[in-house]
C-alpha cells in the first residue's frame, strides 16, 4: 500500500470545499484508489470495537455538582470524534479544536503540518447529572477511535492525529489512567493502548468550517466511510446514551446570541 499517496488523497478529501465541486472529483478518484486496493480500513471503517468495552469499575461521582463539566479528547480527525459526542445524551456541546500546542499555531493549515504539537481535539461539555466522565471514556475508547494506533487514525497519519486525553484535573487523570490499565489488563484490544495522557494547557476552537462537519456533509466520501459508522456503532452498542438529534455548535452559538440581546 502506498501510504503517501493515500495520505495525499485523504487530505484532499478532508479539506472543506466551499464551491461544492470537489465532491464529484473525489468520488471518481476514490473509486480508482479503491479499485487499486489502497483504501485503508484498519480494524473497521470506524476504528471502533465490535462490541462495547466494559465500563470503568470506578467512576467520578457527580454528587452535588450541577455545573457543566468539560473534557478534551483527541482521536484522529476531529470531525468524527465531534459527531460521536454530539449524538451522546448528557452532552451539552462538543467543539472541534486544537490542544497541545501554542495559540499562534492553532490554525488548521499549521496544525496539518504535524509540527505544532497540537492534536485535532474535541472539547466536550457535559451535564454530570446526566452522564459521567467514566461513560465518556467508555464511548471514547469503544466508538470514537482506535486507541491502539500511534500517531494516526485510519488513513490519517501524523502527530496531529494522535490518540490523547487532555485532562483538566487530577481526578480526570487518575480515572483515565485506571481505566486504560483495566482495558490493557483485560486485553480487549490486540495491541496495547497508545493514548497519551497530557495535562490541558489550553483548548483552541477550530475554524467555523470544521464545526458540525459530519452533520453538514453526510454525503462526503470521507464522512460516509469513516465517521458515520462511528455514529451507527454508538447507536447499536450504547443505545442508552444515544441521541438521534445531535447537539450542534451552530445551535449553541445562535442560542447564545439570542440570549445576549
Amino acid at each position: 500500500m502506498d501510504e503517501q499517496l493515500l495520505h495525499t488523497v485523504t487530505q484532499a478529501a478532508r479539506k472543506p470545499d466551499p464551491s461544492g465541486t470537489r465532491g464529484a472529483k473525489w468520488l471518481v478518484f476514490a473509486a480508482v484508489v479503491a479499485a487499486a486496493g489502497l483504501i485503508y480500513l484498519g480494524r473497521s471503517n470506524s476504528g471502533a470495537s465490535a462490541v462495547p468495552l466494559p465500563a470503568p469499575t470506578r467512576d467520578l461521582v457527580a454528587g452535588d455538582v450541577s455545573a457543566p463539566q468539560s473534557a478534551v479528547f483527541a482521536g484522529g480527525c476531529f470531525w468524527g470524534v465531534q459527531a460521536v459526542f454530539q449524538h451522546t445524551q448528557g452532552v451539552l456541546n462538543a467543539v472541534s479544536g486544537y490542544a497541545g500546542g501554542k495559540a499562534k499555531t492553532a490554525r488548521y493549515e499549521r496544525v496539518a503540518s504535524g509540527q505544532t504539537g497540537h492534536a485535532e481535539s474535541v472539547q466536550v461539555t457535559y451535564d454530570p447529572q446526566q452522564i459521567s466522565y467514566g461513560k465518556l471514556l467508555q464511548i471514547y475508547f469503544s466508538v470514537a477511535h482506535d486507541p491502539t494506533e500511534m500517531n494516526r487514525q485510519g488513513p490519517d497519519y501524523g502527530t496531529q492525529y494522535r490518540s490523547a486525553i487532555f485532562y483538566r484535573s487530577a481526578e480526570q487523570q487518575q480515572m483515565a489512567e485506571r481505566y486504560m490499565a483495566e482495558l490493557d489488563d483485560a486485553r480487549v484490544f490486540p495491541r496495547k493502548i497508545a493514548t497519551q495522557l497530557t495535562p490541558l494547557q489550553a483548548f483552541y476552537p477550530a475554524e467555523a468550517q470544521h464545526q458540525d462537519y459530519a452533520t453538514l456533509n453526510p454525503h462526503s466520501h470521507y464522512i460516509a466511510t469513516y465517521d458515520l459508522p462511528k455514529i451507527a456503532s454508538l447507536k447499536q452498542m450504547l443505545p442508552e446514551v444515544y441521541r438521534e438529534s445531535p447537539v450542534l455548535v451552530a445551535s449553541q452559538a445562535a442560542a447564545a446570541a439570542i440570549g445576549s440581546r
